[in-house]
């Protein structure tokens, strides 16, 4: 029988795939949109971010999502240094979440609250996400807007506190396999990590309507 991590990654394959190949990040990492687009999705990026983590502290100590609460995956500190790089100091005041990333932040922050497996799903898609697909779009951001290589603009996707990722990746899936829930539990989660990439994806359309290629 399949470990629950190997079951996880391949329910949700298909939409995982939908959501590297959407309109706007092919646009992006194909450097056919602007540094204005790409500080744009970062700002999306944000809202999610905040979601996950202004609800870490409350779970480092439940059962079920605990054992993944990682300091050293936090990225809402990286996220905000890249914003003052690309929109300067008051990037606050020009903060706004689109109505995907808003109904995406929202069912995150709903799964902290009352979820903790649920959560785990959210926390998994993104993190593990990240530490992989991530690091493609550093590279190309670097490349196509001048970033200096693991500096700021890109800081989100520097794991500095991560020494060996494909390690921490298989201590990951480690912990997935071990997570405390029966089967009904985990069938919900598999479920949960799908809609995570179906709101993922609603973000990158809502972001290629807003940055459309002239034809």
């Amino acid at each position: 029988m399949d470990s629950f991590s190997t079951v996880i990654r391949t329910a949700s394959h298909e939409q995982h795939v939908e959501a590297e190949t959407s309109t706007f990040m092919s646009d992006l990492l194909g450097g056919r949109l602007g540094v204005d687009a790409y500080a744009r999705y970062t700002e999306q990026l944000w809202f999610v971010y905040e979601a996950l983590e202004a609800g870490a502290g409350r779970l480092a100590s439940d059962p079920v999502a605990g054992p993944f609460i990682r300091p050293e995956l936090f990225r809402l500190s990286a996220l905000e240094r890249d914003l003052a790089h690309l929109r300067g100091a008051g990037w606050r005041a020009g903060l706004s979440a689109l109505p995907a990333t808003r109904a995406y932040a929202e069912r995150v922050r709903e799964c902290a609250e009352s979820w903790p497996a649920g959560y785990v799903a959210h926390h998994y898609t993104r993190y593990l996400g990240d530490l992989s697909g991530g690091q493609i779009i550093r590279d190309r951001a670097e490349k196509a807007w001048g970033f200096e290589k693991k500096g700021d603009g890109v800081r989100f996707y520097v794991f500095e506190e991560v020494g060996n990722p494909a390690a921490f990746k298989r201590e990951y899936r480690e912990l997935l396999d071990a997570v405390r829930a029966d089967d009904l539990e985990k069938q919900r989660v598999v479920a949960e990590c799908k809609k995570a990439f179906a709101l993922n994806t609603g973000v990158f359309r809502a972001l290629g309507e807003e940055f459309p290629l002239s034809a």
